[in-house]
């Protein structure tokens, strides 16, 4: 079966997005300072990919195995990203990081929204 217009944008979207949050990781102040030692930035740099690989792996499920369960965890991730964001360019403006995360949110409602309208009502039932 052909998969559905909307759908193949959803994933396009997503893993556009995804793309960006790796990019953003790579652009991030990675300097131990204070209470951050050298081993927690690792760590977190770790986790923030393991991340990025996990939310790929929901785009993958939803999109090609038509599994209704990762788009709605991909819809919370979303609502806690925006959040983050929000505090995070509340505490220090709006940098290269935190201006690529705002693209990648974008893109990733534009994704979430595709996969909702559409010609992809149907396809996630299965």
């Amino acid at each position: 079966m052909n998969v559905p217009r909307n759908v193949l944008w959803f994933e396009i979207l997503l893993y556009l997005s995804l793309t960006l949050d790796a990019l953003s990781v790579a652009f991030q102040d990675r300097t131990p300072q204070g209470e951050m030692s050298e081993q927690m930035v690792m760590v977190a740099t770790l986790m923030a990919g393991g991340m990025i690989l996990l939310l790929m792996y929901f785009v993958f499920l939803a999109a090609q195995h038509r599994k209704n369960w990762p788009r709605w965890a991909l819809a919370a991730a979303l609502v806690l990203s925006v959040i983050s964001l929000i505090q995070v360019i509340g505490d220090r403006g709006l940098e290269l990081d935190s201006g690529i995360e705002v693209v990648s949110c974008i893109l990733t409602t534009a994704g979430l929204y595709f996969s909702f309208t559409g010609d992809a009502h149907g396809w996630f039932d299965a």
